[in-house]
């Protein structure tokens, strides 16, 4: 009996990373996909702890939200002007903040991480591909389940969902979840206060699926999340390296415990105690309507974002000074989205998509600093702004069979991106501004930039079980500004006279832009029981967008520049093979060469050929499940390790490289089911070699360490 028909073959996966489900094997591009099961037994709550499971894909997790990185390429201002060079959605909605994508999972289906760029059919920022959280829908089964947590630092998680079908028409589906746990950092700074790196999370989701006679159906949902604690996540740099004052940073050797504890005592000032209370919730809603020789599909949504909080900052402003500043952060974000999409039905030989898409972004934020006189400001330092993005397109994407088996594919997004701020720099004597006392200095740009984005592809079935493809596409991310103004405008009553002014070339930034070339194959083998997919890829980039801190007029500000050209290619190798009728093993291979063609950070200094972020050469990864009887029911066993060469973290304005040893990071799980029985107790350990390194280094030093090692139970109970 062939091993298909057998059970013994590696299990098919649907996705719709092209706007329309097929399966994995037979979709011609980079994508990996992880399901809710497969979270379930990683633990992975958040987004920030599915990176080290995927080739090429970090995804850290800051105190300022979460970045993505994806072969290589990254971009660190996540400030409310800032945009990211991967997209984050959920459901195929783009969530813009970073903050905002930085919610916990809650009833997922599947994840979809795509590498590379998706610009025809996903639109704005994804030049280095994105991820695509993608929940379960509402069935037309009575059902449930609830899970319990417990483990080290205190965690406790619980977590339900249930499904009512309410008649042949309407079916509903709520999930929600509340996660806590201790600080995973320590206060070595001689205070009572309660250090960062801990959780308090709760999550809800209610969905409805509505059908609209026999050819439509309609998705409501409605998602809120509340996250309180302490973002104070980070620590200071030198709990790593030694030499970063002399601008040579050498990684030391420490212990976990003394690398997560911050010991760092201001000299100007004692430190607060640090909190933060981040509300996002969304309004979504997603029709399918099936008009005979076409789907007609739109997705509408609106989100919006309120966090508030207090952080301690480790703010070096010299190589052997660093002050302690309390940053006070106000920022309320809404966003709205639309997009109209209508695909051709049948299996005639040329199939097409195309749409329009609208999005609007207003954001509300006011960052104020204290204890910064050391350096000649006033004992506030704020920033109030107002910031509006808006951006249309029309996209298409053809397909055309030439004969049976081979494949051409065309497609194109014409894009329009508008974005302007209005606001201010303060330098205050009190929490509010005086007009008599305090100084104001105008933050005001406005840039619109247009262009258009092509994809063309191929693929080839070299055989029933294996696709070949290739394709050459680029990507575009718009520019944008920098604080400051133009000499002779005028704003919020504010004039910019030319002392304070800035020229235009350091107000804006340029579009980023790729050309990426790619092939690959996909292969099922031996009946299914093994898996292949490899890929290799060159981009080039130009004007790739880069972030850090510089002195603007005799104050700090984060600034955003151009760093001419860049190149990343690679390889990537990743399967399963199916041991036996009861092992399974997962395997991974990539190599990297992300590096700067040309840049230079400083108007002396030339990075050209070093490397670019979180861009080691090569990367392993390795994983065994094996499922054993026992007890009338089934255990599962299972371990996965990872082997990343040493890469780095820069900061190009300050030319300091942190470079980040080789290193591996082991997770165990052992699950067991009963024979059909309701429920299934799972023990997790994460990170068994409780080694911890830098995930983020900012401009001040300020660094967000990895998690240590941590361990669980869980119960599920299903009905």
């Amino acid at each position: 009996m062939p091993a298909h028909d057998s059970g013994l073959a590696v299990p098919e996966v649907v996705v719709t990373a092209q706007r329309t489900e097929s399966l994995a094997s037979r979709t011609p591009l980079a994508i990996s996909v992880l399901s809710g099961e497969e979270l379930r037994d990683l633990g992975a709550d958040s987004p920030g702890t599915i990176g080290p499971r995927l080739p090429n894909l970090y995804i850290d997790q800051a105190f300022s939200g979460l970045r993505l990185t994806i072969r290589g390429i990254s971009n660190s201002d996540t400030t409310d002007k800032g945009d990211p060079s991967a997209a984050f959605m959920l459901d195929g909605v783009y969530i813009a903040r970073p903050a905002g994508q930085s919610g916990n999972f809650l009833d997922v289906d599947r994840i979809e991480v795509l590498r590379g760029p998706q610009g025809t059919l996903y639109g704005r920022n994804t030049t280095a591909g994105l991820v695509n959280v993608i929940s379960n829908l509402p069935t037309d089964r009575f059902e449930g389940a609830i899970g319990f947590e417990a483990g080290t630092y205190d965690r406790r998680k619980v977590d339900g969902v249930i499904n009512v079908p309410v008649n042949d028409m309407l079916a509903l589906r709520a999930a929600v979840s509340k996660l806590t746990h201790d600080p995973y950092l320590n206060n070595g700074q001689g205070t009572l206060l309660r250090p960062g790196m801990d959780q308090d999370d709760r999550d809800a989701r209610l969905s409805a699926k509505l059908a609209m006679g026999r050819d439509a159906t309609l998705v409501l949902r409605y998602d809120h999340g509340q996250a309180k604690g302490n973002n104070d996540r980070f620590v200071p740099d030198t709990n790593f390296y030694t030499g970063v004052a002399s601008g040579t940073p050498v990684y030391r050797d420490s212990t976990t415990d003394e690398r997560l504890t911050n010991s760092f005592r201001p000299p100007n000032m004692t430190p607060v105690q640090g909190w933060q209370d981040r509300v996002a919730q969304g309004w979504s809603a997603d029709l399918r309507w099936d008009l005979g020789p076409a789907t007609l599909y739109y997705l509408g949504a609106r989100r919006k974002l309120d966090q508030e909080l207090r952080q301690n900052y480790y703010y070096r402003v010299a190589p052997r000074l660093a002050l302690g500043v309390i940053n006070n952060y106000d920022s309320h974000n809404e966003q709205d989205s639309h997009e109209l999409r209508l695909a051709t039905n049948g299996a005639s030989p040329l199939s097409a998509q195309g749409g329009l898409y609208y999005f609007s972004e207003t954001s509300d934020t006011s960052y104020a600093f204290q204890g910064l006189q050391a350096v000649g400001l006033p004992p506030y330092y704020a920033f109030p702004l107002v910031t509006e993005a808006r951006s249309r397109a029309v996209f298409g994407q053809l397909t055309w069979r030439v004969v049976d088996g081979l494949r051409l594919t065309a497609g194109a997004r014409r894009t329009q991106d508008d974005k302007d701020r209005v606001g201010s720099t303060d330098f205050r004597q009190g929490p509010v501004f005086n007009a008599a006392t305090d100084r104001r200095l105008l933050n005001a740009a406005e840039l619109n930039t247009a262009r258009t984005t092509w994809r063309l592809g191929l693929d080839y079935d070299l055989l029933p079980t294996t696709l070949l493809y290739g394709s050459l596409a680029t990507g575009y991310k718009a520019g944008g500004f920098n604080d400051g103004c133009i000499a002779g405008s005028t704003a919020l009553g504010i004039a910019c006279p030319a002392a304070v002014a800035v020229s235009e070339s350091a107000l804006y930034y340029q579009p980023e832009e790729l050309r990426a070339w790619e092939a690959g194959v996909k292969s099922r083998l031996w009946g299914g029981r093994v898996t292949v997919n490899a890929a290799a890829f060159v981009y080039d980039y130009t004007n790739l967008q880069l972030s850090g801190t510089a002195i603007v007029s005799g104050a700090p500000r984060i600034l955003t520049g151009n760093a001419g050209v860049a190149r990343s290619r690679g390889l990537e190798l990743d399967g399963d093979i199916r041991v036996g009728s009861n092992g399974r093993l997962s395997y991974g291979a990539t190599a990297l060469d992300a590096h700067y063609v040309t840049y230079n950070p400083t108007p002396t200094a030339s990075w050209a050929g070093r490397k670019l972020d979180r861009a080691p050469s090569h990367v392993y990864t390795l994983g065994y499940e094996h499922r054993f009887g026992v007890f009338g029911g089934q255990l599962y066993a299972g371990v996965f390790s990872r082997r990343s060469a040493e890469y780095v973290i820069t900061i190009p304005s300050q030319l300091l490289e942190y470079r980040i040893p080789a290193h591996t990071t082991t997770d165990a799980t052992l699950r067991y089911a009963p024979a059909g029985g309701a429920w299934s107790l799972l023990a997790r350990v994460r990170n068994l070699e409780n080694s911890v390194r830098p995930s983020l280094i900012d401009s001040f030093g300020m660094t967000t360490p990895t998690a240590p090692r941590t361990a669980d139970v869980r119960l599920d109970l299903r009905f």
